[in-house]
């Protein structure tokens, strides 16, 4: 069966539970230095950029769920602190979200650029089946903000 695809107007609330998912990786991928981050960006070392998101992942997700989809960026410039972009891909459960993470020093943003659920189901069910296959891939329940 071919996976049904969502609009491009991916729903709000899959960026949204994507990115409660995430918090504690994106958390994980701010402890390293940004410089060396940036050097393995702009140096295309893609090896060693899987290996920091997968080191970050195991923590938090189960095998597989989350890896480095081999393209990133480097935001470097004089007036504004320097940001970091990584293509990354989700994959659990019949659910696939292609998305970018952004980081920078203080946050962390998601932009799903393509969704999918191998299952069919109604439109307003999407956000409610993601958010079950990204609870299903944790190894445990993200943090919450105190």
């Amino acid at each position: 069966m071919m996976p049904t695809p969502i609009s491009p107007a991916v729903p709000r609330a899959c960026e949204q539970a994507l990115a409660e998912a995430l918090a504690d990786v994106a958390t994980e991928l701010r402890l390293v230095n940004v410089i060396d981050l940036i050097g393995y960006v702009h140096g295309q070392r893609y090896a060693n950029i899987e290996d920091l998101i997968h080191s970050s992942a195991e923590l938090y997700f189960k095998q597989g769920a989350l890896r480095y989809a081999c393209a990133a960026d480097a935001d470097v410039r004089w007036n504004a602190p320097p940001s970091v972009s990584l293509s990354m891909e989700f994959r659990w459960r019949g659910a696939t979200a292609l998305f970018r993470l952004q980081l920078d020093a203080a946050s962390a943003s998601i932009d799903i650029h393509h969704l999918a659920l191998d299952t069919p189901g109604a439109p307003e069910d999407v956000p409610t089946r993601f958010a079950s296959a990204l609870a299903d891939a944790r190894l445990r329940p993200p943090r919450r903000a105190a």
